[in-house]
């Protein structure tokens, strides 16, 4: 019994509805996912591409689509033309245009939905670093770039061809910048994929005489000086897009970007997190006990906190306001968190020793903690319980 055919509705995931433009992009995605050379040794996926490929041949032609539509799969019974994968030319109109799509894809052609590519095209973009401080990251700052940019060649006006000459139609793709290559189809079919021309590079034009002065390239390398206004509150990695100023395009297309990427060197004391500075400033075992005023550096210069009696050490205060302008609003800024450190002198004399030992046995005697439990402390019995003797720690 045979095997019973699916909707061709269906199989392409469209309604009945569905215009030309739906079932050719259906058809695509559906062609592209189970193609045998994307899926070597996967029958599932053979079967399902051939199913596609069946469901598009007749709804993708108004007139069989019309018949099919009136009578189902009846209407090709016999006909071995629909019905049979064998028969379906790739080559024809029908799947000429998607398949110079897919398999150029597959097989690492160029691709026929970017159009010719002899037109107007935008210059590649070009990358670069400057090397900033931390500070001037966070205020924003001028600076001044070196590098080679290429500008079109006066001689030949960006032709690439010596004065006088023009350049030739490439005969090898016709100017069409493209060449179509076919190969056969594992299934009999015909496969065609649309690739950029090796000998004119996809400009339809080739140079037989070149301009002395760009050696055919069209354009001359030379070393500029460019500013670049760094914003406040940048990041390290972040880059600064400067319009314009990347590699000319072809055929009269724009020049591309320069990307200016931005490193920002660390810095002795603060540590950034998003808007946030972070710094650890030490204070004295006096201030911490007694309290008083401490120095604290910010990116905006030193300010006095008051610290109070008996602040322990690792705290942290939030200064307000004193931490990275936002990209967005440079009104608006971070904060800077400080921790506080007890800060242990490691020269004292023998005033300040002995003045500190008087202080400890007023606070805790804890210079002679360890003296206090000597080894003939015993603990007294309780309950007919024998004595315990206790060693030197």
């Amino acid at each position: 019994m045979a095997e019973q055919k699916r909707d061709y509705y269906e199989v392409l995931g469209v309604e009945k509805s569905a215009d030309d433009a739906a079932i050719k992009k259906a058809y695509r995605v559906l062609a592209k996912k189970y193609h045998p050379d994307m899926n070597p040794g996967d029958a599932e996926a053979e079967k399902k591409f051939k199913e596609a490929s069946e469901a598009y041949a007749v709804l993708s032609d108004p007139e069989k689509r019309r018949q099919y539509d009136q009578y189902g799969h009846a209407a090709f019974d016999g006909a071995g033309g629909a019905g049979g994968f064998g028969g379906f030319d790739f080559n024809s109109d029908i799947f000429g245009d998607i398949f110079g799509d897919i398999f150029g894809d597959i097989f690492g052609g160029g691709g026929r939905r970017g159009g010719r590519s002899n037109g107007p095209m935008k210059g590649a973009n070009l990358r670069t670093s400057v090397r900033i401080t931390f500070e001037e990251a966070v205020f924003g700052v001028d600076k001044e770039i070196e590098l080679t940019l290429k500008d079109e060649c006066k001689s030949c006006h960006g032709t690439g061809a010596k004065p006088g000459t023009s350049p030739e139609t490439c005969s090898n793709c016709g100017g069409k910048g493209q060449v179509v290559y076919t190969r056969q189809s594992p299934f009999g079919g015909i496969m065609r994929n649309v690739q950029t021309c090796p000998d004119c590079q996809g400009t339809g034009k080739v140079i037989k005489d070149k301009c002395p002065d760009c050696r055919g390239t069209g354009y001359i390398a030379n070393k500029k000086k460019i500013q670049v206004s760094i914003p406040a509150g940048i990041d390290n990695g972040q880059c600064v897009r400067l319009r314009d100023k990347g590699e000319p395009g072809t055929n009269g297309g724009p020049r591309g970007d320069l990307l200016v990427e931005v490193v920002v060197g660390r810095h002795p004391i603060f540590q950034r997190q998003n808007e946030n500075i972070y710094s650890t400033v030490p204070m004295s075992f006096a201030v911490a006990a007694l309290g008083g005023e401490i120095v604290i550096d910010t990116v905006d210069g030193r300010v006095i906190y008051e610290v109070k009696a008996g602040t322990q050490t690792d705290t942290k205060v939030r200064l307000k306001g004193k931490g990275v302008p936002s990209l967005r609003n440079k009104d608006v800024r971070g904060d800077h968190y400080v921790t506080l450190v007890v800060q242990v002198p490691d020269k004292l004399s023998h005033e300040a020793k002995d003045l500190l030992k008087q202080f400890d046995e007023q606070t805790g005697d804890t210079l002679n903690a360890a003296k206090n439990i000597t080894s003939d402390r015993v603990e007294e019995p309780t309950g007919g319980k024998k004595k315990k003797k206790f060693g030197k720690f």
